[in-house]
């Protein structure tokens, strides 16, 4: 969903020309206020922002900013920009968020494997001087070979050496 921000009176224009080159429902807001309660009540995926806005209400910009979120901003200034201009904004701005997140979802997943291949790597180890402990009761070595069996099928599952 794309938030557009502007005082225009070609705002709803504005607003149907992104849901049709998008296919994103885009929500129009004539003000920041507008727009900071629209940010409060729904995530969205890019909050375009009419220029004159923020040089008229910078006092509310900051409390704009602030509920950003995962929003991409996109700045555009509607009195020079037209239609064509602000359509290759918005996607090129939802290309890049979609980008972004590929990335950061990618870091994480390696950040917890690596978390994982390390905790699966110090059970096993601990097992194997468990049972290299003396006189072990049976039910107790049962235990500890069934801890050592799951451990190495998580680490067979996440591919890990």
């Amino acid at each position: 969903m794309i938030l557009l921000i502007t005082p225009s009176a070609r705002g709803q224009e504005y607003a149907d020309a992104l849901k049709e080159a998008t296919g994103e429902e885009t929500v129009l807001a004539a003000n920041l206020q507008q727009g900071v309660a629209g940010l409060r009540e729904q995530s969205y995926s890019a909050v375009v922002i009419d220029q004159f806005v923020l040089e008229t209400e910078p006092d509310k910009s900051d409390q704009m900013f602030e509920h950003l979120g995962t929003a991409f901003p996109v700045y555009i200034n509607f009195g020079i920009s037209g239609m064509p201009r602000l359509v290759r904004e918005v996607r090129s701005a939802l290309h890049r968020r979609k980008r972004e997140e590929t990335q950061a979802r990618r870091a994480v997943e390696t950040q917890m494997r690596s978390d994982m291949c390390e905790t699966l790597t110090a059970m096993l180890l601990s097992c194997e001087l468990a049972m290299a402990v003396p006189d072990v009761p049976a039910p107790a070595a049962e235990r500890i070979r069934a801890i050592d069996n799951l451990a190495r099928e998580l680490r067979l599952r996440l591919g890990a050496n």
